[in-house]
């Protein structure tokens, strides 16, 4: 009698797991996302190229699962500001920047798996704006700031670990090919430089499925 309860209750939660990542599952995934830059641009009047600070925002994921092992995802994030700084001058100017970013993913293992490791390619554009230069870039000469919006490919590896029917931990590491250009003028002389951010994001939040 004991034996036929165990296998009931153990039937009634196994359910509960299988559930997570099926096929038509919409969920949502918020954390901590900080933007690491790899740049690198054109050499700017002879002091070497420019160097962008990282900075780490609120992150959310929106993911539509359209079989057990396919999903699609729409990264959105609160803005990044940058510092950009410029040889021996230090930091000469900030820069908001938003990542939209498109992904087509493929989950390994199983629904019924507690965990479910993800690799995700797709596409990004990344919108700039509040491009200013600071006192110290102003004391040099430099003004009319501005940074060209962005398109570019995108991938990504992740892990999901579910710990109930709704609810999972989720820790992703991403990667954007971000080239723009950057535009100013240093002593009323007009300056175009191709620049090259290309960062990695590293994603650690929970999710929760509706």
């Amino acid at each position: 009698m004991k034996l036929r309860t165990c296998a009931l209750l153990m039937s009634l939660a196994l359910p509960q797991l299988a559930l997570a990542h099926q096929a038509g599952d919409v969920f949502v995934r918020a954390g901590s996302a900080t933007v690491r830059p790899t740049e690198g641009s054109d050499n700017v009047m002879g002091m070497g190229g420019f160097s962008v600070s990282n900075d780490t925002q609120l992150g959310l994921t929106l993911t539509w699962m359209a079989t057990d092992h396919l999903g699609v995802e729409l990264l959105a994030a609160t803005p990044f500001r940058h510092k950009v700084g410029l040889g021996p001058t230090g930091n000469l100017a900030t820069v908001r920047q938003l990542p939209p970013t498109l992904m087509a993913q493929y989950y390994f293992l199983d629904s019924n798996s507690a965990v479910r490791p993800y690799v995700g390619v797709g596409i990004n554009y990344t919108i700039f704006y509040d491009a200013k230069f600071n006192q110290t870039g102003r004391d040099a000469g430099l003004s009319d700031l501005s940074v060209k919006d962005s398109w570019g490919a995108a991938g990504q590896v992740g892990l999901d670990y579910q710990i109930n029917r709704d609810w999972m931990l989720n820790a992703s590491l991403w990667y954007m090919d971000i080239d723009t250009e950057v535009k100013f003028k240093a002593g009323g002389v007009q300056k175009n430089i191709d620049t090259r951010i290309d960062p990695w994001v590293f994603f650690f939040g929970v999710g929760y499925r509706f």
